[in-house]
């Protein structure tokens, strides 16, 4: 887990006093993978801050202000974009493998509502 230190360079990250916070489980997911590539030297903590201030100005110039409730959506793009320029995995790759993790969340979402429902 990065230290204080190295989320002060983030100041959008949603976090409260002990680290990151996460509305979603992707969203950690993909928090930790970029940990991963950080720690790994896939990625230098720079070629990340750059990849991801370039998605979050692109969004900003759309006219979309992140307060934070789509700072996931701009983390997980930035890291599609590492992915790739890094030749980790092509876009055809990412297109694939996002579909199975919706469909694999859909199912499970759907297995989690007959919990509730069932008797």
């Amino acid at each position: 887990m990065p230290d204080s230190n190295d989320l002060a360079d983030l100041p959008l990250l949603p976090r409260d006093d002990d680290g990151p916070v996460f509305a979603e489980p992707w969203q950690a997911q993909a928090f930790a993978v970029v940990v991963e590539l950080t720690e790994a030297g896939t990625i230098t903590r720079e070629e990340w801050a750059e990849c991801l201030g370039a998605v979050l100005k692109e969004a900003e110039q759309r006219g979309e202000y992140d307060t934070g409730e789509r700072y996931y959506d701009h983390w997980l793009t930035a890291l599609e974009r590492v992915v790739v320029e890094k030749n980790l995995a092509g876009w055809e790759d990412l297109a694939k493998e996002g579909e199975t993790i919706r469909e694999h969340d859909h199912h499970n979402r759907e297995h989690q509502l007959e919990g509730l429902t069932s008797p």
